[in-house]
């Protein structure tokens, strides 16, 4: 499980984040929704041991992240930012990164496999495209098996292909019982992914609960979504739950 608890983050004069509160479980897919700047990235940033929160706790199967004693085979993490060096092959990187954390070699062709990236594995990663360094980068976080899944904005440069070849993937990760926490600008993007949703805006939960509770007084997704965020949906109180 993931706990996020009364999370508060403040940069300077601005609040970035305030109390920020809601768990992600096991066997569920939850989307960490909210428009840009909303405080998405800097609650998994918290989440990930990144960065320090001034308030509250982000606990990941009940523990901080820096007290994990394996995190790559406990929580698998793709944020912004590719990590990968331009001069190795997708490969290589891989073998890099399954070596130093004690993983079989093995794991990195089936991972390769699993992200639709095995054709492509003896390229440098130089000369990838957007949605190729997305796919190595979720290749990275399935090394370890990982029952935890942190992802922001997954099917950023994706093709339809790698849409839909990652919600499979994800939705097969929570049938086996794992917990996977997306994050996304667009709730048009995860509604065929997320079972349960956390609305973030200005730095507060605004809304949470299933998908159909959130969006269900709302025509259409969209316009849950951006009625939700500007405070006029039912249930946007502070953590509230429609």
């Amino acid at each position: 499980m993931i706990t996020i608890d009364q999370v508060s983050k403040r940069r300077g004069s601005k609040q970035i984040l305030t109390e920020v509160g809601f768990e992600a479980r096991p066997g569920r897919v939850t989307g960490f929704l909210g428009p840009n700047g909303a405080g998405k990235s800097s609650t998994l940033r918290i989440l990930l041991g990144l960065d320090r929160p001034d308030g509250g706790v982000a606990l990941v199967a009940g523990r901080p992240f820096a007290r994990l004693r394996r995190p790559l085979t406990t929580v698998g993490a793709v944020l912004d930012g590719g990590g990968a060096h331009r001069s190795r092959t997708g490969r290589g990187h891989l073998r890099w990164i399954a070596a130093s954390n004690g993983l079989p070699r093995a794991r990195v062709d089936e991972v390769l496999d699993l992200v639709g990236l095995t054709e492509a594995a003896g390229r440098r990663v130089g000369g990838y495209s957007l949605g190729m360094g997305r796919r190595l980068a979720l290749a990275a976080a399935l090394l370890g098996d990982p029952p935890v899944l942190v992802l922001d904005e997954p099917v950023n440069g994706l093709d339809p292909e790698g849409i839909r070849r990652l919600r499979v993937l994800l939705r097969d990760r929570a049938a086996a019982g794992g917990t996977v926490l997306l994050s996304s600008h667009l709730i048009g993007e995860l509604a065929e992914t997320v079972d349960d949703v956390v609305v973030i805006d200005r730095g507060r939960v605004v809304a949470l609960g299933t998908l159909a509770e959130v969006t269900g007084a709302h025509r259409g997704l969209e316009d849950a979504f951006f009625a939700l965020t500007s405070g006029t949906g039912p249930g946007t109180g502070h953590g509230g739950r429609p």
